[in-house]
């Protein structure tokens, strides 16, 4: 059975109903991960993932600018939630869909300063990534995993529109990069499954800021957004499927990301 996993910042669920629901009609998600959803859990939209044909739903709602939520066409299962955020945001929730373990982060951006001293909200990403690296080091590597979400780094020179300038800004400081995005990624072994379809050089990007009338002539994005897989599951894989459905940027009153998607043969 081929399952197709979707994640995307909706930015307000809410808000963009209409979109997720074309995006599901269009793009056929069997397991869509959202982040964003700013919204809290009794608020969720559920008549309206029912009838798009994902009625099995797991949500973390909060009042303001976070909360997470799965919505499968398969049952859900329940499992373990990697709850590392020290501040208690609704900022995880997982599922097991089809045998797969299902963990949707959205992980704080961290503020403007890349000094925990001085930047509280720097630290309390580092805190969480650090917190989450020390969780995945305790799994087993070959059971199907897959860690996904909006991760607030963009890990590679070509995963942002210039390496250099952003290297000062919070998303892509070397810190971030090679403290904390680097050392997640090998605690558990983690595939990159866009970077592993697309390798270096060439240029992925998930995010473009609002303050661009046209992101595409600005051209200047950002790869937050990341589906990576476990040793166990990487196999799994399906060759040449994973994407950026950067056309999804140009709806109509987008969110400011654009999904990913990757297929796995389960």
């Amino acid at each position: 059975m081929t399952l197709r996993l979707a994640t995307w910042n909706i930015n307000s669920v809410r808000l963009r109903i209409d979109q997720v629901a074309r995006f599901v009609q269009e793009r056929a998600p069997d397991v869509l991960l959202l982040q964003e959803i700013k919204c809290t859990t009794d608020q969720f939209p559920r008549a309206a993932f029912e009838e798009m044909g994902l009625p099995h739903l797991r949500v973390a709602g909060q009042k303001g600018w976070h909360g997470v939520a799965i919505a499968s066409r398969l049952p859900i299962a329940d499992n373990t939630t990697l709850e590392v955020c020290k501040l208690g945001h609704a900022r995880c929730v997982s599922a097991r869909v089809a045998g797969v373990d299902i963990q949707n982060f959205y992980i704080p951006a961290g503020g403007d300063v890349p000094d925990r001293a001085l930047n509280p909200k720097f630290d309390h990403k580092m805190d969480f990534y650090q917190r989450l690296t020390a969780e995945i080091a305790k799994r087993d590597r070959h059971a199907p995993l897959v860690l996904a979400g909006d991760f607030n780094i963009a890990p590679g020179e070509n995963d942002v529109w210039n390496h250099r300038y952003m290297s000062k800004i919070v998303s892509h400081t070397p810190i971030e990069v090679e403290t904390l995005l680097n050392r997640l990624q090998d605690a558990g072994g983690f595939a990159d499954v866009l970077r592993d379809r697309f390798p270096e050089p060439q240029k992925l990007a998930s995010w473009w800021s609002y303050r661009a009338a046209d992101f595409r002539k600005s051209n200047r994005g950002l790869r937050l957004d990341h589906i990576w897989t476990s040793p166990g599951l990487t196999p799994a894989v399906v060759k040449d499927t994973a994407r950026i459905h950067d056309d999804v940027r140009e709806w109509e009153r987008p969110s400011d990301h654009a999904p990913v998607t990757v297929d796995l043969d389960v």
